[in-house]
């Protein structure tokens, strides 16, 4: 019996409750790669959908094998999920690719061509986000700036999960076990030559967004504490010039009594640096506590994610370290 041909492409996308876009997304991802005569696979991985997804995508294997599934036991979040998919794809490129359709599937052709023309790395960049908010945009262009100002990686802006990944640099990215997973750091942080293709992104082609601002602000946090440690740095100078502003004070105090004689001190002087000393030692210690805790997260060594089905995968080796 002659051994299956290995898929030349793999398509990693990770699903939370997008029963709606799965037929529409397979459709248009197997019109463009049957008409390439591309060699490929799809790995969907269903990250503790509540809705009808895991159904959904089971049918579409029994139509067509090359639909992978990894079914995870609960939802562990997407950056866990991208990883799963990536652990188990066997492709020579690997495409991690959103379920929404706002990352349209025709441009993975042009991400394989540039591919095929000696990139390592091609990112899909988005010439407009149209589709978003203006606060959205904004906050985006902003963590963004500050991120590459206080990182030596430089994280493209405008670039999310969408891009292709070449066989090395996907064994590298399976070589990291951290457990905060910054994916769009990641992906930049291993280097290797990068390609750029740029696209005016869509909106969502059905259902609701699960990210909100409370999500995103903590996926900046991620971001920041997972590349940089500035944050640490920052309260140390703080903290320095909260001394030396102390002693000039001091030294003011001490001139006035001199010349003026003892006066009473002023409530509300001493009440405003008590509570501005206050808060600048509450929000160090908030800053030392994330650190702290992704620490603590590292050094408990549990897996990254656990896998109650797998359809059409097999278990691989490198992943044993991260999944269970």
């Amino acid at each position: 019996m002659n051994k299956p041909i290995a898929p030349e492409i793999s398509v990693v996308v990770p699903l939370h409750n997008e029963e709606a876009n799965i037929a529409e997304l397979y459709a248009r991802l197997r019109k463009l790669m049957d008409a390439r005569n591309e060699t490929w696979e799809l790995i969907c991985v269903n990250d503790g959908s509540s809705d009808g997804t895991l159904a959904t995508l089971l049918n579409l294997r029994r139509a067509d094998p090359r639909v992978k599934i990894i079914n995870l036991s609960r939802n562990f979040g997407k950056d866990i999920a991208l990883t799963a998919g990536i652990d188990h794809a066997v492709g020579d490129a690997v495409i991690p690719l959103d379920a929404d359709l706002q990352d349209p599937p025709e441009l993975i052709g042009e991400l394989v061509d540039s591919w095929r023309q000696g990139h390592d790395v091609v990112n899909a960049t988005r010439r407009s986000r149209l589709s978003d908010s203006w606060l959205k945009r904004t906050s985006a262009a902003i963590f963004y700036h500050f991120l590459n100002k206080i990182t030596v990686v430089r994280i493209p802006p405008n670039t999310g999960d969408f891009r292709l990944l070449s066989r090395p640099v996907v064994e590298v990215l399976k070589k990291m076990p951290e457990r905060a997973r910054f994916m769009k750091g990641l992906f930049s942080w291993v280097g290797f030559t990068q390609g750029t293709v740029y696209y005016d992104r869509p909106p969502r082609h059905a259902g609701t967004s699960t990210w909100n601002y409370w999500r995103l602000w903590n996926f900046a946090i991620d971001g920041f504490t997972s590349f940089s440690s500035i944050p640490l740095k920052v309260w140390s100078y703080l903290g320095l010039v909260c001394s030396l502003l102390s002693f000039v004070y001091a030294g003011f105090l001490i001139l006035r009594t001199i010349i003026r004689g003892i006066d009473l001190p002023g409530y509300a002087s001493i009440m405003v640096v008590m509570l501005f000393l206050g808060g600048v030692q509450l929000i160090s210690l908030g800053v030392v506590g994330e650190y702290l805790g992704r620490i603590y997260d590292e050094v408990k060594g549990r897996p990254l994610y656990v896998v109650r089905d797998r359809y059409g995968v097999e278990e691989q080796e490198s992943s044993g370290s991260r999944g269970a």
